[in-house]
């Protein structure tokens, strides 16, 4: 399994045996099945998680009840609350499974003591923030600039393999239109 975690890596940064079996004493293995909760709201968020199979629903939930999909994270992506994480506060966001998944978990604490033990993954982390906070941008601005037809066509062109695993009813909720607009949007 840390094979996976090896290749994502070293498409950014080279890392030779001694210095991924270092990375790898940082992260642990958890399974988890389709519908339960990695992270729930008002909890302490203790991980970062990489996934190495299976899909995860980042949601945000309003005090009246409605959920609003924040994100969708499946295989070679990194998830969690990342201010309740980095702030060690409790979570706003849940982070749930859609289907059985697998992931490495990276505590708080391991992940300083990896970026301060190897600059190469001080880099590494560095660059997926930088393209984390670029897709977060490119989401608002889609938002603000394109209709539902359109977002949904975007979704489709950037992630068909995601369409394909996800309900309709949460891709509805993450695209923000109703299951009825959705299914003419996908006609």
């Amino acid at each position: 399994m840390y094979d996976k975690l090896r290749k994502h890596i070293e498409q950014i940064v080279t890392l030779s045996d001694e210095e991924f079996a270092f990375v790898c004493t940082h992260f642990t293995l958890k399974k988890f099945k389709k519908h339960q909760f990695l992270i729930q709201a008002g909890e302490p968020v203790k991980h970062h998680f990489f996934v190495l199979s299976g899909l995860l629903k980042l949601v945000y939930t309003e005090e009246t009840g409605k959920q609003h999909i924040v994100s969708f994270a499946m295989e070679d992506w990194w998830e969690s609350d990342f201010y309740a994480y980095y702030t060690e506060t409790e979570a706003t966001m849940s982070l749930e499974c859609v289907e059985d998944t697998m992931v490495l978990c990276l505590l708080l604490e391991d992940y300083k003591k990896l970026c301060n033990g190897l600059q190469k993954m001080e880099r590494f982390f560095l660059e997926k923030a930088n393209f984390g906070f670029i897709g977060a941008q490119r989401r608002i601005i889609s938002w603000m600039t394109s209709n539902a037809k359109e977002r949904y066509l975007q979704l489709l062109k950037k992630y068909p393999s995601l369409i394909q695993r996800v309900p309709k009813s949460l891709l509805a909720t993450y695209l923000g239109v109703s299951r009825e607009t959705l299914s003419r949007l996908s006609l």
